[in-house]
Order: C-alpha cells, then structure tokens, then sequence
C-alpha cells in the first residue's frame, strides 16, 4: 500500500524528534499536521467569470483536488460585490493528498521562488497553525507558464494539533519548511 515519504518520515524519525525535544510522555501528545488549506482571492473574478474558472482549474491541477468556489456573504457596493458571487476559490487537503502537496511545495515549488532566502515566522496565529502567503502559482511545476491567463498569489495555511507556536514551528520544521534565520 502507498505511503507518502513525508507520512513515513513522520512515524519514523519526527516523532521520536519532538518526543526528546518537548519531553513528551506518550507519542499521542505529538502534534500532527491536521489539514492544509490552499485559498485564493480572486476579486478581478466580478467583472471576468474566466479568471475564475482558470483559477479553479490551476487550483485542481497544483492540488490534485477538485477547488470550491468562495462566495460573497454579502453586498459591498464600493467594490460591485453582490451576495452570492463568486469571489475566491479554496482546497482544504488531508491525510495522504496532504503529504503528497507538503512533499511538492517543500522540494519543488518554493525553491522555484525568485530570490528565495526562506519563509517568514511571523505567519503564526497563537494556536499553533501557521499561514504562508505565494505571490505567484508558477512557482508550482503543475502551471504551464504559457497556459495561463493572470498571475494569481495565494494562501496556504497549515492547520496542527499543535498548543503552542513554538509546537508547531518546530514541527514545520522538522517537516522542512525553511524558515529565516
């Protein structure tokens, strides 16, 4: 049966890491990532409905998961929104896919970032869940450069089990997000 390599790295070595490091008492008390959310903004998308069906598409093909569209709550006339509207897409990635996204973006799409020199700290919530923003979907090899339609950036959002930031900073990191000195 399949096992992505990150899934097994977990079992096998982070565990057994963060165990010595917070002195934990039983491997259940190690926290895990629980879901990776990926999400996009699309406000360009109220007046062009293909910048939101490309969207979605790019979403699906980084992903390998079918993208939702994200619609408006409510009516905000300084910006033409009406209730309903779509105005965002997002993907919400668990067990397997979720190690298989986290394998690719560690080893493939960031180092493709122009200027590269890490991910900040500062995208910490207080509750141990950590957000990282990407200015631009070609850094993910998935996006044919010549296909696209708009540069979009989006947000991604690794949700833990983890109490503390300092948690769930150490266990991004044992995972290998490369985070600034």
């Amino acid at each position: 049966m399949y096992q992505p390599r990150l899934k097994a790295d977990y079992k096998d070595r982070i565990v057994g890491s963060l165990m010595d490091k917070f002195k934990y008492s039983t491997p259940m008390q190690v926290p895990k990532v629980e879901k990776i959310v990926i999400s996009q903004g699309m406000g360009k998308a109220t007046t062009d409905k293909k910048i939101m069906e490309s969207a979605l598409e790019e979403l699906a093909l980084i992903t390998g998961q079918k993208a939702i569209a994200c619609k408006a709550k409510k009516d905000v006339s300084n910006f033409k929104i009406r209730k309903g509207m779509p105005i965002g897409t997002k993907v919400t990635l668990r067990s397997n896919q979720m190690y298989d996204f986290l394998d690719r973006l560690i080893s493939l799409a960031l180092p493709r970032t122009r200027d590269f020199r890490g991910i900040k700290k500062e995208g910490f919530d207080g509750r141990g869940n950590y957000t990282l923003g990407v200015k631009e979907q070609i850094i993910f090899p998935e996006i044919d450069i010549d296909k696209i339609k708009e540069i979009n950036g989006m947000d991604i959002t690794f949700v833990t089990t983890a109490n503390t930031d300092e948690e769930a900073k150490a266990l991004l990191t044992e995972f290998g997000l490369p985070f600034k000195k």
